[in-house]
Order: structure tokens, then sequence, then C-alpha cells
């Protein structure tokens, strides 16, 4: 079983930054480098999206759209915890941001893949961002 927890979100002005969190545990993830891991965001009236995820092994990194620059995906393995900083925000970065893992890894966690699309096995509650301008 796994369990993943976000933290970190916020309210900030536009231009500010944020770093948010998910602690994974459970049995099956002793180790989130055996997982394709990633970040999703869903705004008010829209569809989810894709943020940036990251790959088995913890070295090969994606990010989708308008935060390439602005968003860094990382890991903190002796934490088993996934990182985002998000900097140089937007009010339109305002989103709930969820947290996904799936053992898959390789073509279907690529930039092409089906991760992206969020087919992740495991999800968290989310932790809110909101952006005032």
């Amino acid at each position: 079983q796994v369990q993943l927890v976000e933290s970190g979100g916020g309210s900030v002005q536009a231009g500010g930054s944020l770093r948010i969190s998910c602690k994974a545990s459970g049995a099956t993830i002793r180790d989130i480098r055996n997982y394709c891991m990633g970040w999703f965001r869903r705004a008010p009236g829209k569809e989810r999206e894709a943020v940036a995820s990251i790959d088995t092994g913890g070295v090969t990194t994606y990010y989708y759209d308008s935060v390439k620059g602005r968003f860094t995906i990382s890991q903190d393995h002796a934490q088993n915890t996934l990182h985002l900083q998000v900097d140089n925000l937007k009010p339109e970065d305002t989103a709930m941001y969820y947290c996904a893992a799936d053992p898959r890894g390789g073509r279907y966690c690529s930039d092409s893949g089906i991760f992206r699309q969020g087919y992740a096995e495991y999800w968290g509650q989310g932790t809110q961002v909101t952006v005032s301008s």
C-alpha cells in the first residue's frame, strides 16, 4: 500500500515562490526512485494537467507547457519525499496540486508516455496554491 501526503501549499503574491512536498510511505514504496512520480494540478473550472515528472531512478525529469523554467521537481531520497519548487508564480498557477506515483517507468513515464495524462496508480489528496495579482 502507498500513501502520498502533500504539504507546503499556501497563498502568495505574483512573483513569489513556494516549495510543495509529497511524503511517500507504505510497505511498497520504501524508495521513491523505484517509482515514476510527478505533480499535477487542477485549476477551478479546468481539466487536470501534468506539471512535472521524474522517472524511475530519480534522474530524468520532464516539465510541461507554461511551467518550464519556473518550476523544479526534485527528490529527497533520505526522506522519501518528492518536492516541487515553484518560482515566479503567476495568478494562472492557482490550483490544487496533486502528487502521483506509479511503479512503471521508461516509456510510460516519458514525455510522450501516459503518466502525464494522469494514468497513475497512486494519488495524494492535494495541496492548494493560490497566487494573487
